[in-house]
């Protein structure tokens, strides 16, 4: 057990909440990295042609250098624009060598963690999602090999709901030590917006999904849980910020960034305020981008109404404690381990069909009864509700999947501009999902 897996069970411990222990992330763990070209020859994973005798395509690499942009994460930091970021945020090196951009814009291991082909400018490489290669690049190819033995050399199991959220929300989302702060955003950087199973699927992925692939990975393909996931640890990872004693604070505030941007940016002239469903803060508090926070209460709520009841509970309590109106540390971690909880049983819930379209109805519902004023919970419903249809369309139980993905565009196009959303018309589209999933349902 490497001291950074340590570190992070005896948090979770800590905090209340499951005792999964998570493994090390590739950029933790130990082991030398070797670099992209050691995955990229012809008869590895550099082919231009699938493989029709092997168990994996072989064109991985094509697929990635050509079309995902992890390849080009590391070019982005020479770009005018990125450095001049670096700049105004007061780094004092260049984008593409501050620990702060490499951190997330490459595999930044420890310059003794490097192979002598390794290169920083590879960006998001292969060991950075699948770890690094050192104790099983030979033996993942012998004869023998098994997927649980590479996993064993220490292959990140990237393919486990739990694990790619952990990975993946580390720089999507941000962590502890890896985060984009309100004062970076100002210097530039864009506003984080994530969801795990979108992303995965428009990467692209460099793999395919067939009978074969089930038997090695079991569960791995099944993207409604890949969501839920992803919105139970994001929620988890952003309340571990709120909690922190230096990232959860900037100077005389809290890290501003944790919240609702629009409760700010917007004209003095605009009197958008008005009463959130649920909570009794007034007009001027600004409140906690919640949006995972609401998808996590879907979740909960199907999986079981009491343990939805109290998700929503813990949310009132945090906002109104955020408002002034309790302790924000104390609410907070009983969220954090809730959150946790609900994690546990994501993993081991394997979701139907009346799973899917329960959820779906349960993200429309709360849009028609007004808990998506602000564009952060817009965004992310409109995310999951595109999950939920394509999982149901996968197990062909949506009966007009033209209809419902017209639909979808639809409310996607309520979401082109931040500054210009209405919720009014947002809720006006949740409805023709709402009857086509409520047709699909009867």
């Amino acid at each position: 057990m490497t001291a950074e897996f340590a570190r992070r069970a005896i948090a979770l411990l800590l905090l209340g909440g499951s005792a999964w222990a998570a493994p090390p992330l590739p950029a933790e763990a130990p082991g030398r990295s070797l670099g992209t070209v050691t995955c990229a020859n012809s008869l590895c994973h550099g082919s231009i042609t699938e493989w029709t005798e092997s168990n994996v395509l072989q064109t991985e690499y094509v697929t990635w250098s050509r079309h995902d942009a992890h390849a080009r994460a590391y070019t982005v930091l020479l770009e005018p624009e990125a450095q001049a970021m670096a700049r105004r945020f007061g780094l004092k090196q260049p984008a593409q060598e501050a620990k702060e951009c490499l951190d997330c814009h490459a595999h930044n291991v420890p310059e003794t963690q490097r192979g002598e082909r390794f290169h920083l400018a590879d960006g998001v490489s292969c060991e950075a999602c699948h770890g690094p290669a050192e104790n099983w690049l030979a033996a993942h190819v012998a004869p023998e090999a098994s997927h649980a033995g590479n996993l064993a050399r220490g292959l990140y199991p990237a393919e486990q709901p739990r694990a790619r959220a952990q990975l993946c929300l580390s720089c999507h989302s941000g962590n502890a030590d890896r985060f984009v702060s309100h004062r970076l955003m100002a210097a530039g950087h864009p506003r984080l917006s994530f969801e795990l199973d979108t992303f995965s699927a428009i990467a692209p992925a460099h793999h395919r999904v067939d009978a074969d692939y089930r038997q090695r990975k079991p569960g791995a393909d099944d993207g409604v849980q890949v969501w839920a996931m992803g919105q139970a640890l994001a929620v988890s990872e952003m309340l571990a910020i709120l909690m922190h004693p230096t990232r959860g604070r900037d100077g005389l505030f809290p890290e501003l960034v944790l919240f609702d941007c629009h409760a700010c940016h917007h004209p003095m002239s605009d009197r958008r305020w008005q009463p959130a469903p649920g909570l009794g803060a007034g007009p001027g508090v600004v409140r906690l981008n919640d949006s995972g926070i609401l998808m996590l209460q879907a979740i909960a709520g199907q999986l079981d109404p009491l343990l939805g009841g109290e998700v929503q509970s813990r949310i009132a309590q945090l906002q109104l404690a955020v408002a002034g109106q309790g302790e924000v540390m104390l609410s907070a971690r009983r969220l954090n381990a809730l959150a946790l909880r609900v994690a546990d049983r994501i993993e081991q819930h394997r979701f139907d069909d009346a799973d899917l379209r329960g959820i779906g109805l349960g993200l429309i519902d709360a849009g028609l009864r007004g808990r998506y004023r602000d564009y952060a919970g817009a965004e992310q419903a409109a995310m999951a509700i595109g999950s939920v249809l394509e999982g149901l369309r996968r197990r062909g139980a949506l009966s007009d999947a033209a209809a419902a993905n017209a639909a979808l565009q639809a409310l996607n196009a309520a979401l082109a501009d931040d500054e210009r959303y209405r919720p009014d018309i947002f809720a006006q589209r949740l409805r023709v999902l709402r009857t086509l999933l409520a047709e699909a349902t009867s």
